[in-house]
């Protein structure tokens, strides 16, 4: 059933992201008076359908994808004065881009959405970035990080938030992180290199930010539960240790070997301390691990924003989104980061199965992130895909005449091989990502 669910909710997901795409390129082409012959959800042969003036909208066999065919759009076809390659370069390149220019509209709107409904902000957004949680033996703690430093800048940033250091982080495996850290009044430097983390396929440096830790949930039937705890009770101590990340309450149980831990924690502003029994729990690879049945995560304060600002915020956090994303794609070309970290359709089912049982909230946020993800994708200079389309146009705009028919020809051929081994490849990813160990 799950399957079937994730594959549902998956559907869902990229129907309405190749709707929005598709009608960007519907529409500019409707704008110039270009014939459109078909609006197609998914590929293959046409199931059923309808027409509206000369376009046949339908739903193909295959629903992984769809398409505007437009009139002399392909090389080859027959010339129309109203087709795709009677228009003007310029008229050309805008039908192409309109398709991810929608992607990222609707990325940016969704987004803007949620946080007029309920803005998630960490409970120390704004405070300096400290170092709570250094890794023994990692490269922070080789590189001399210290707890409770606060790193003041990193490479050219000044003032950076922990936010701005991981996304510089995942993508910079083997490449030295030089920073300035403030440490009991005094500006110490130091030179962070991530390494390759096997099993995200992304650079870490192996620390986490001083946070306040609360409840985001709790297992059924285990002691956490028993003893009264509840889902957004702040996290202060462990066996007395302070607890300023998650790591802290590993190391804990860790070493706690099944023993009672001794959990202080705040509820409406007062503390309260509790004996917890781990359980013994055995992973999907194999590994043993001491669990309370608490699921940890960093304390959130929620707001709503103003329309203005709720557009701007959205905005900011897509252009994040969109640095981190060519930023990996240039780790992964640099062989920094791992491709096998890549999620193809059956990763991408899961996310959205997930999303969807936690709620709309989830699943709309996951939808405006695909959405990016599809229109920086689009982009990309491959052959086939609107990047490779309007880069082929910007060198007859520049050299100021057609290429020749057979080179088109064999560039989109070429194109597509490339394509289909992507395809293939995370395919292959999203399958052994499945298998035990």
């Amino acid at each position: 059933m799950a399957f079937f669910e994730n594959l549902w909710w998956l559907l869902v997901l990229i129907g309405i992201m190749i709707v929005i795409h598709e009608l960007g390129h519907y529409w500019a082409a409707r704008w110039f008076d270009v014939r459109v012959d078909a609006f197609s959800i998914g590929f293959g042969p046409r199931i059923f359908g309808f027409r509206r003036g000369e376009t046949d909208f339908r739903i193909s066999l295959i629903p992984f994808g769809g398409y505007v065919r437009m009139a002399g759009e392909q090389p080859g076809d027959e010339q129309d004065p109203r087709g795709f390659q009677a228009k003007p370069r310029w008229q050309r390149l805008i039908v192409v881009f309109a398709g991810p220019a929608m992607n990222i509209v609707l990325a940016v709107a969704l987004l803007a959405g949620l946080f007029m409904v309920r803005y998630p902000q960490l409970a120390n957004a704004g405070a300096p970035a400290t170092v709570g949680y250094i890794k023994p033996d990692g490269p922070a703690a080789k590189a001399g990080a210290r707890l409770g430093d606060v790193i003041i800048q990193v490479e050219n940033q000044q003032g950076p938030a922990w936010e701005d250091i991981m996304l510089r982080e995942v993508v910079s495996a083997g490449k030295p992180m030089p920073m300035l850290v403030k440490r009991n009044g005094e500006e110490v430097r130091l030179v962070v290199t991530p390494v390759l983390d096997e099993r995200t396929g992304v650079g870490s440096a192996g620390w986490a930010e001083q946070t306040d830790i609360e409840v985001g949930g709790l297992l059924p039937g285990m002691d956490a539960e028993k003893k009264g705890l509840k889902t957004g009770d702040v996290l202060i101590s462990i066996n007395g240790e302070p607890i300023r990340t998650v790591y802290t309450i590993h190391e804990a149980l860790a070493a706690s070997e099944g023993s009672p831990v001794d959990v202080v924690y705040r509820r409406d502003g007062e503390e309260r301390s509790v004996s917890i029994n781990p359980a013994q729990s055995e992973e999907a690879n194999g590994e043993k691990r001491w669990l309370i049945g608490i699921k940890l995560a960093p304390r959130v304060i929620y707001t709503q924003l103003g329309l203005g600002e709720a557009v701007r915020e959205s905005v900011n956090q897509n252009l994040k989104g969109a640095t981190l994303i060519f930023r990996f794609l240039q780790s992964i070309i640099e062989r920094r980061s791992s491709a096998k970290s890549l999620e193809g359709p059956i990763g991408i089912a899961q996310l959205s199965g997930q999303a969807a049982r936690e709620g709309a909230y989830t699943f709309i946020g996951l939808m405006a992130t695909v959405s990016l993800n599809l229109a920086i994708f689009n982009l990309l200079p491959i052959p086939i895909l609107d990047g490779g389309v309007i880069l082929l146009l910007l060198i007859e705009i520049f050299i100021r005449r057609d290429l020749s028919l057979q080179l088109k020809e064999n560039i989109f051929k070429l194109g597509f091989v490339f394509l289909m081994m992507i395809v293939v490849f995370v395919i292959y990813n999203d399958i052994t990502k499945l298998l035990p160990g």
